[in-house]
């Protein structure tokens, strides 16, 4: 399925879903346009989308040609790729091409929230309908679905990315922590960890920062809100808050996910 890359991204998703098509049920509710999923390589709830992904249509500012790009070109790798990390700005995304299963039942359940939510076992698999409602239900409850009665659906998403961690680094963490650490299994001997569980366990609890300026989500911790009147300092001043206390608590670095344009954190 080639899509356009100025359609809305969670329109693409309730088509696709709609026509009985599984691969892309978990990324339900992301805002944005479907160009710039390949950039960010947009994953949530144990899908992302280079798992999906075979070409992606580009046009190259520098020489001006239109190229197709393969998805090993690309080089996905966690919420970055080519297009973002390697030569940001040279690429505009015309159009994104799919392949997707014609399967009613989604992949299975990777995630562990997701599972419980749709009361199957990790692992099993659930109608993919059913797990776009799940996932949905899932993001309204922490404010990730844009609502202009909710305040705290005024953020960028999650602002932090979780840190890929060696084992001597996660080794560090978990002394520093006293108690176990959640993880995920990264590949080559590296472990994933929440920034949410990071963030919280030093100290930046939902709704941390200015009620009226900037702050933490009430509902949730890697979500950063502008409460009404915010300006971008304020924004930033407080990720540095976040960032430095974890850098001190544990001794990992936080990296924003939204690409920041004009401003250093």
């Amino acid at each position: 399925m080639t899509v356009e890359a100025g359609e809305d991204w969670d329109d693409v998703v309730a088509a696709v879903v709609a026509e009985g098509l599984a691969g892309v049920e978990c990324l339900s509710g992301v805002p944005g346009r479907t160009g710039a999923t390949p950039i960010q390589n947009v994953g949530a709830y144990g899908q992302e989308v280079a798992e999906v992904i075979t070409t992606v249509r580009v046009f190259d500012r520098l020489t001006g040609q239109i190229l197709i790009f393969p998805n090993g070109r690309c080089r996905f790798s966690y919420r970055t790729s080519l297009f973002k990390a390697e030569q940001p700005g040279r690429y505009i995304v015309l159009a994104v091409t799919f392949r997707l299963n014609r399967d009613s039942h989604s992949m299975p359940v990777k995630y562990a929230e997701l599972a419980t939510e749709l009361d199957v076992r990790m692992g099993e698999r659930a109608g993919v309908s059913e797990v776009r409602s799940g996932v949905l239900k899932i993001r309204a409850r922490k404010g990730m679905l844009l609502n202009p009665g909710d305040p705290d659906s005024r953020s960028a998403g999650s602002f932090f990315t979780n840190p890929v961690l060696s084992a001597a680094q996660f080794a560090r963490v978990e002394a520093a922590a006293a108690g176990p650490v959640p993880r995920f299994d990264a590949g080559d001997s590296r472990v994933k960890v929440p920034a949410a569980w990071l963030i919280e366990h030093a100290g930046y609890g939902k709704g941390y920062g200015s009620p009226a300026r900037a702050r933490i989500s009430a509902k949730h911790t890697l979500a950063l809100v502008n409460a009404g009147g915010a300006t971008t300092a304020d924004l930033l001043a407080l990720a540095r808050d976040i960032r430095d206390g974890v850098r001190a608590a544990f001794g990992v670095t936080l990296e924003p996910e939204p690409t920041l344009v004009g401003v250093t954190l």
